[in-house]
């Protein structure tokens, strides 16, 4: 069709971006992911806007950071009054259709979106009922648990992504059938599955692709780290967790990432069978990355690179060149400006988004190589750690300041030292910089009013939690899960 692009976005949870073959791991099988990057644009430096799902995805519908919209952590609200590249490009003329995960809580589970189908493990409401995990209860959260029940089963989280995939490959069938029946209407449809998160459970037979094939972590523990990093090990039960227990879950993991590749695949399939692919755009990312065991951690939840950077990959064959790497440092929060750019949609006025569409096209052209993210915790959430943390990144260039309120900054030169081995917080020689950054990190964000207002918003979801639990409302887009749908297996 001539006009605007249909177009197809696919969003994961937790996937690292060096676990993906296009990012030149040559032990994890990709094929789908592989394929979409051949003919496409690889994006070497996507930032997430914070390193935990929720703020992380708002911040992507809205192109904000997460102080812009006051959205930090796990349960907090999205207002409804803040318009999404969703609500963009419907105005723009689009059919705006959304399979799977969202993960937004409280009321409003559309956001822009015209169309929705199920596809939440977790609950639409602030203290609504959780996923059934049975036997792995716990192994989804960042927490010892994780990594004592990782291996060869199933979880969950697989058989709800397997359900998310059949009613995208229905939906796309039934859009081509409308299509072709005269709804004119250009198509975002937004996938958005919850592999390869954590339980690190995996499929016996993906397991096995991957078992005592995966190489140990790279980047050992350093004992010159943060000292909220090392609080984080300790209150997670992590110091000290095994050479066994670890390529457990780096196996499952690496299963895991296949699994959700397959299901990928299935939806480029099914994209362009359908006749959607010809002119259309596609693009891939992930919420925020996983740790993996690099520098002793696991999960996300820190500003290393491992968590704080994500795998994108845009492709639109009639506007992008195939095999192209872009290398400027970019966030989530400018891929729905780019969805904008591509459908011809009014910009939203208070994004922080940038398009990237023109160096996409010309990956040498000029580009502000600077972002921000931020992890901030409350007191009312026990996963987050044993003290509210309200801490932001900034990177400029080569330069990444970690910077945390009431402690010393972490800094990091990324081209000299990409592993993040060697912290220059304290090197003489880096003063001026650090100076630098830490002015720009706090440009507009005041952590002690943003710990004041975390403290106060957390009172109200105790009376938002309660009141849940008193009435019950409906989860219309909560998929009911089954204990008995979990299991480990003996690693035999």
């Amino acid at each position: 069709m001539s006009g605007p692009p249909d177009m197809l976005l696919i969003l994961s949870d937790q996937h690292a971006r060096r676990v993906t073959g296009a990012y030149g791991n040559d032990v994890v099988a990709t094929p789908a992911l592989d394929r979409l990057a051949a003919s496409g644009v690889t994006f070497d430096n996507a930032y997430c806007a914070s390193p935990i799902c929720v703020p992380s995805r708002m911040s992507m519908l809205t192109g904000q950071w997460p102080c812009d919209q006051g959205c930090w952590t796990l349960t907090d609200m999205l207002g409804s009054d803040r318009p999404t590249y969703a609500h963009a490009l419907g105005a723009a003329g689009y059919r705006t259709v959304l399979v799977g995960r969202l993960h937004a809580i409280g009321p409003d589970q559309h956001h822009g979106f015209c169309e929705r189908t199920s596809g939440e493990a977790g609950t639409n409401w602030p203290g609504g009922p959780r996923q059934a995990l049975g036997v792995l209860d716990g192994a989804q959260a960042p927490g010892r648990a994780s990594l004592e029940n990782a291996g060869a089963g199933q979880s969950v989280y697989e058989v709800v992504d397997e359900s998310v995939t059949r009613e995208a490959e229905a939906m796309l069938a039934r859009l081509a059938a409308e299509r072709r029946a005269g709804d004119s209407r250009p198509l975002l449809v937004v996938v958005g599955l919850l592999l390869p998160h954590c339980p690190f459970v995996a499929r016996r037979a993906d397991y096995d692709l991957y078992r005592d094939r995966v190489p140990p972590p790279e980047t050992p523990h350093a004992d010159a780290d943060h000292p909220l990093l090392q609080a984080w090990r300790k209150a997670a039960g992590i110091d000290a967790p095994g050479a066994a227990a670890i390529a457990r879950a780096r196996a499952a993991y690496y299963g895991l990432v296949t699994a959700l590749d397959r299901m990928i695949g299935r939806l480029l399939d099914a994209f362009a069978a359908h006749g959607f692919a010809g002119s259309g755009l596609v693009a891939y990312t992930s919420d925020h990355g996983e740790m993996l065991g690099e520098h002793g951690l696991w999960w996300k939840n820190c500003f290393y690179e491992d968590a704080v950077t994500v795998p994108l990959i845009l492709s639109w064959p009639a506007r992008l060149p195939p095999r192209t790497r872009c290398r400027h440092v970019v966030n989530l929060a400018d891929v729905g400006a780019t969805l904008i750019d591509a459908g011809g949609a009014p910009a939203l006025p208070r994004s922080r988004g940038r398009s990237l569409l023109p160096i996409a096209s010309q990956p040498r052209a000029h580009w502000v190589q600077e972002t921000f993210s931020e992890y901030v915790t409350d007191a009312f959430s026990a996963f987050t750690g044993p003290r509210p943390v309200q801490s932001r990144m900034f990177r400029s260039g080569s330069h990444k300041l970690a910077f945390y309120h009431g402690h010393r900054p972490q800094l990091f030169d990324l081209d000299d030292d990409p592993e993040e081995r060697n912290d220059r917080a304290d090197d003489p020689a880096c003063a001026e910089i650090r100076e630098a950054l830490t002015a720009r990190v706090l440009e507009g964000w005041h952590p002690e009013a943003i710990a004041a207002e975390l403290d106060a918003r957390g009172r109200e979801k105790q009376v938002l939690a309660a009141w849940t639990r008193a009435v019950r409302p409906a989860s219309p887009y909560q998929v009911e899960t089954r204990g008995e749908d979990n299991w480990l297996e003996d690693d035999v």
